[in-house]
């Protein structure tokens, strides 16, 4: 068995428990046994090869070995602030997103945006980006922000940022830019596209309009094409 699993807390010593979600998948779905071999990653940048000692009702103990520590990455900072479409195509953007790497995700509230950024589906794709590092071996999870109008978002971009915006007729992506950029924010608007209101407050901002490509494209395929190019 070379499950991974996530725990929200560092281990004590050289013991580990996992809770909750990740218990019962390990005991219930897996049905691990005494002695079962697993690893432990803590979303920030740690992984421990782990055994497992004891099994409760909804814990797990575990013995852990020494930890793997992700070697510092560069200061490269990816946001991509999108509009969330519609029910599971929210869990598949996330999945990708963070396979790409992706630092943090924060849903953007537009005026023909579909869903809102409610707390529960703010916990929802939480939950996505703790199962997508699980599958893709990731050791830090993506950020994801609670949900920001376009004002706000704009109001706080941080000083020295590359940002982007996402539309039909915007200029080539300048893939050089953006790959020299140590901080990029990449907006994505609804499936309805973004107003001319939202967009001009975004040229105000500084935000260059970026095509991508001939096609009309979904928002987790814009959002991914341009997660691809950082």
């Amino acid at each position: 068995m070379s499950e991974r699993f996530f725990i929200d807390t560092l281990p004590l010593g050289n013991q580990a428990v996992l809770k909750g979600d990740e218990a019962r998948h390990l005991t219930r779905v897996l049905r691990a046994k005494i002695g079962d071999a697993v690893r432990l990653f803590n979303g920030r940048g740690s992984e421990w090869p782990a055994q497992v000692v004891q099994i409760g009702r909804d814990t797990v103990s575990l013995e852990i070995g020494t930890a793997c520590v992700d070697r510092p990455s560069d200061s490269r900072l990816l946001t991509v602030a999108a509009a969330l479409p519609k029910g599971d195509r929210q869990k598949w953007m996330v999945e990708k997103l963070t396979e790409l790497g992706v630092g943090r995700l924060i849903p953007l509230a537009t005026t023909r945006g579909v869903a809102e950024a409610t707390a529960g589906a703010q916990a929802r794709l939480e939950r996505g980006v703790i199962e997508a590092c699980k599958q893709c071996g990731r050791n830090t999870l993506m950020e994801v922000a609670a949900g920001h109008t376009l004002d706000q978002l704009l109001a706080a971009i941080p000083a020295g940022t590359y940002g982007l915006i996402a539309h039909p007729g915007g200029s080539p992506l300048n893939t050089g830019a953006l790959r020299a950029a140590t901080a990029v924010l990449a907006l994505v608007g609804p499936e309805g596209g973004f107003t001319d209101d939202e967009l001009v407050a975004a040229d105000r901002s500084g935000l260059v309009r970026v095509s991508l490509g001939p096609h009309i494209l979904r928002v987790e395929t814009a959002a991914i094409s341009l997660a691809a190019q950082f």
